[in-house]
C-alpha cells in the first residue's frame, strides 16, 4: 500500500502521517519527488488502516500495491533512483562503463588494465578477488590482497571499483576497499548476504539469477532495500536458455522490462550475456539502444591466458577502447552522454 500527499504539505505533516502509519505495526518509508511525496507501507496493514489514511489531511490517495515488491516498484517510486558515487552519476543520462578482468590476478596486471580502462574513457574498474566458480579445483580469486591490490589501482588512475562478495561475513571488508559491490547471479537468492548487505549505503549491483524471473529478482532487490540500503543496480547477465552456442543468453527486453516495473538503475553484462567475445560489442551496443544505464564489460590484456578460463569472453583493449569511442557516438542517440579520452587508441592487436 502506498500513501500520495501533495507537496504543498510541510515535513512535519508528512512526519505525523509516517507516525501514525508505524503505530499500526508496519514501516513507512518515505520518497518526495518534485510533485508529490510518496510513503510506502512494508508490511500486513490492517485493511481499516487505509479508511482511516483516506481521510486525512494533506493525504490525495492510498492506492494498493499487489506487487509482492514494494520499494523495489515504480509504483512506490515514480522517478528514476540515481546513485551518484563521487563524479559518477548511476542512473541518470550519464552512460557508465565499467571495465575490466574477470579476477585480480596481480598488482601490475590490475594496474595496467586499470590505465587502459581510463585511457579509454571507463569510469569503474571491475575486477573479482573473491570467485564463486562451479568447479572446486578452479582458480578462487586471490582474496583480500586483491581487494587491496584494485583498490589501490582504482585510486592511482581515478577510478571506481567493484568487486564481487560471497558472504555476509565478508561485506564489511570488501565494502572498505570498493565503491560498490556486485552480487552474482549464483548469489541472487543468498538471503543472509542480501540481508547483510542492507545494513550497509554502499552502493550493490545485483546479477539476475541465471534462471530467475523478473519478479524474483525484484523481489531479490527488495531485501537490500528493505534492510535500509536505497543504492542498488539491477544487472541483466543473461539467462540459462536451451541454446548451446552462447554461454549464456542475454535478455535484451529485460532491459526495458525492468525500467518499466522499477526505479532502479540497469546495468547489461554482455559479456557473460554472450560468453563470445565476437559478440560482446553488438550487444552492448544493442543493450544501450534497449536504454541500459551502463555496461559492465570484461576486458584483459592478456585474455587467453587469464587464470579464470573466461578469456573467450575478455575484449582485447585495443577493442574495448573502439567500442568505447563506437558508444561515444551512439550514446546521444538513446538519451545518453559519453565521452572518452581524446587519445590515441591503446597498442595492441584487433583479435576476434
Amino acid at each position: 500500500m502506498i500513501v500520495i500527499t501533495s507537496n504543498k504539505i510541510g515535513q512535519e505533516r508528512i512526519a505525523e502521517i509516517v507516525a501514525y502509519i508505524e503505530r499500526h505495526e508496519v514501516k513507512a518509508h518515505v520518497s518526495r519527488g518534485e510533485d508529490r511525496t510518496v510513503i510506502g507501507i512494508i508490511g500486513k496493514a490492517d485493511p481499516v488502516l487505509a479508511e482511516h489514511l483516506r481521510q486525512m489531511s494533506g493525504v490525495e490517495q492510498v492506492i494498493k500495491i499487489s506487487k509482492s515488491y514494494k520499494l523495489a516498484s515504480r509504483d512506490f517510486h515514480p522517478s528514476d533512483t540515481v546513485i551518484k558515487i563521487k563524479d559518477v552519476e548511476i542512473g541518470g543520462d550519464q552512460l557508465v562503463i565499467m571495465g575490466g578482468p574477470c579476477a585480480v590476478e596481480s598488482p601490475g596486471q590490475i594496474d595496467e588494465i586499470a590505465r587502459l580502462v581510463k585511457m579509454s574513457g571507463g569510469q569503474v574498474l571491475r575486477g573479482g578477488a573473491f570467485k564463486p566458480r562451479t568447479g572446486p579445483y578452479s582458480f578462487q580469486g586471490v582474496g583480500v590482497e586483491g581487494l587491496e591490490m584494485m583498490a589501490e589501482a582504482g585510486r592511482k588512475h581515478g577510478l571506481l571499483t567493484i568487486t564481487e562478495v560471497m558472504t555476509p561475513e565478508y561485506v564489511d571488508i570488501c565494502a572498505e576497499h570498493a565503491d560498490i559491490l556486485q552480487v552474482g547471479t549464483r548469489n541472487m537468492q543468498n538471503f543472509d548476504l542480501l540481508r547483510k548487505l542492507g545494513t550497509i549505503q554502499t552502493p550493490v549491483l545485483l546479477k539476475r539469477g541465471f534462471s530467475s524471473t523478473y519478479d524474483e529478482f525484484l523481489n531479490a532487490a527488495e531485501y537490500i532495500l528493505a534492510g535500509g540500503n536505497p543504492n542498488v543496480m539491477l544487472c541483466e547477465r543473461g539467462i540459462r536458455t536451451f541454446e548451446s552456442y552462447t554461454r549464456n543468453t542475454l535478455d535484451l527486453a529485460a532491459i526495458p522490462a525492468l525500467q518499466q516495473l522499477s526505479h532502479l538503475p540497469v546495468i547489461s553484462d554482455p559479456s557473460h550475456g554472450t560468453g563470445r567475445r565476437e559478440l560482446v560489442e553488438p550487444m552492448c551496443k544493442a543493450s544501450v539502444a534497449a536504454g541500459a544505464n551502463g555496461l559492465i564489460v570484461e576486458m584483459h590484456t592478456d585474455p587467453d591466458n587469464s587464470m579464470t578460463g573466461d578469456g573467450v569472453q575478455s575484449l582485447f583493449p585495443d577493442q574495448f577502447a573502439r567500442l568505447l569511442q563506437d558508444l561515444e557516438k551512439l550514446a546521444p542517440l538513446c538519451g545518453k552522454r559519453f565521452e572518452t579520452p581524446k587519445e590515441p587508441v591503446p597498442a595492441g592487436s584487433w583479435r576476434i
